[in-house]
């Protein structure tokens, strides 16, 4: 094979069959292993964060550069959650994977300026504003899912606590940026209304049906 050729694997490798999977660091687990979980939900929101970007690239909001940014970060929290720091075998690739205890922080400048352009939140708002922002909500909340993985393998000392605090500041940056766009493409966000209480003559009437259709049956 020429220094040009690259060699191509297969996709599949069959190793997985009997259900465990590979670590970073050679270990292999069940596949439904905590940190599993915690692979599956990040990837999961890695998708989610990708298809708000293409909603976003679409509406030309100014998000789309930073959304790559994360999706990339986001391979690097998979990284860190696939190489226990519990583990001894490799210190090479426990200083390959550390994640960076600043990128938290350069998240929180991308969230201050993007809430200096919107107006205060006076209420609760549903997911809406537009398919970018709407999906941003989306992957919001899949961001929280994949914290709520990570927070067990943090506190058993598996995974630094850099990566859940990322995580926990990017929910907020993806809240931000769904108001964002829904600011840039002046696209009401839908405010939340409380239910108005049931009269007792509705729930009188409710029960009455109810009976009717019993007795016909």
């Amino acid at each position: 094979m020429s220094e040009t050729e690259v060699m191509k694997y297969k996709v599949y490798t069959k190793t997985g069959d009997e259900g465990t999977s590979s670590l970073y660091n050679g270990d292999r687990a069940a596949k439904d292993d905590d940190v599993f979980w915690a692979l599956g939900d990040t990837d999961e929101l890695n998708s989610a964060v990708g298809v708000a970007r293409e909603f976003c690239l679409e509406a030309d909001n100014g998000l789309v550069d930073q959304l790559e940014e994360i999706q990339s970060r986001l391979l690097d929290v998979g990284s860190a959650i696939a190489t226990p720091a519990t583990s001894t075998k490799s210190n090479f690739k426990l200083k390959r994977t550390r994640f960076d205890d600043s990128l938290s922080g350069k998240v929180e400048g991308w969230i201050d300026e993007l809430d200096e352009h919107l107006p205060p939140l006076r209420n609760f708002i549903l997911p809406s504003g537009g398919k970018a922002a709407a999906f941003l909500h989306m992957a919001r909340t899949v961001c929280r899912r994949a914290e709520r993985r990570v927070v067990p393998l943090v506190r058993s000392g598996a995974v630094e606590p850099s990566v859940g605090i990322y995580l926990n500041r990017l929910s907020d940056y993806l809240f931000t940026a769904a108001r964002y766009a829904a600011y840039k493409q002046s696209i009401p966000e839908v405010s939340y209304k409380k239910g108005a209480p049931v009269k007792e003559s509705e729930i009188d009437n409710g029960r009455a049906a109810k009976d009717d259709t019993q007795e016909e049956q």
